[in-house]
């Protein structure tokens, strides 16, 4: 029996990027940025709902960033960091009217997560027993994951910089790893930003 279809995709847009020396979400990235290209590809997902987390740059990521149809909202503490970020993101959705059976978090970092692969994991999610349906990487699963229900207390008590890893390593048996084939690549420093833009575009 498929679970509630209803995933909301939280995009977390709050961290300096301090390796970076620069706003790194506003990156230029093909004919939008790396903030524009995270929110299209969530945009044109199966996703029910689509908000983005910002806190450092907030004003000028909202300056530079078309968010219509799209929610955002401001993490005062986003100096916490991302597990911060993620529980701020989480107790705003489940405040909201529509109910959700999955929460999926996802980067402005991997310019490669594209749609297709955004609706693989909420496909699998949508069809199986599993209640974290996550990204496999070498050695690890990470994000994108969707986390069901059952794990939105956890989400919301989140308040360190490790994000969603521990729930995800405290819940072995639920997890789900779908292979993104290198979409899961992570930039990190202008230099992999270089690499990869010259060897996508």
């Amino acid at each position: 029996m498929p679970k509630d279809l209803h995933v909301a995709i939280l995009i977390m847009a709050a961290g300096t990027s301090s390796r970076m020396k620069t706003i790194k979400q506003l990156l230029p990235w093909g004919d939008s940025t790396l903030m524009g290209n995270a929110l299209n590809n969530a945009r044109y997902s199966k996703a029910t709902k689509v908000l983005t987390v910002l806190g450092a740059y907030q004003e000028e990521i909202q300056q530079a960033t078309d968010f219509r149809h799209c929610e955002t909202i401001y993490n005062p503490d986003w100096k916490m960091g991302l597990g911060n970020s993620i529980a701020c993101g989480t107790k705003y959705l489940l405040g909201q009217d529509q109910v959700y059976g999955g929460i999926m978090v996802m980067l402005t970092d991997q310019p490669l997560i594209d749609d297709q692969y955004l609706n693989a994991l909420i496909d699998n999610f949508s069809n199986s027993q599993h209640s974290i349906v996550a990204t496999k990487y070498v050695d690890r699963v990470g994000v994108p994951a969707i986390f069901g229900k059952i794990h939105f207390k956890a989400l919301m008590e989140l308040n360190s910089d490790h994000g969603a890893r521990e729930i995800i390593k405290t819940h072995p048996s639920d997890v789900m790893g779908i292979a993104a084939d290198g979409k899961e690549l992570d930039i990190d420093t202008l230099e992999e930003y270089e690499r990869v833009k010259k060897s996508n575009q």
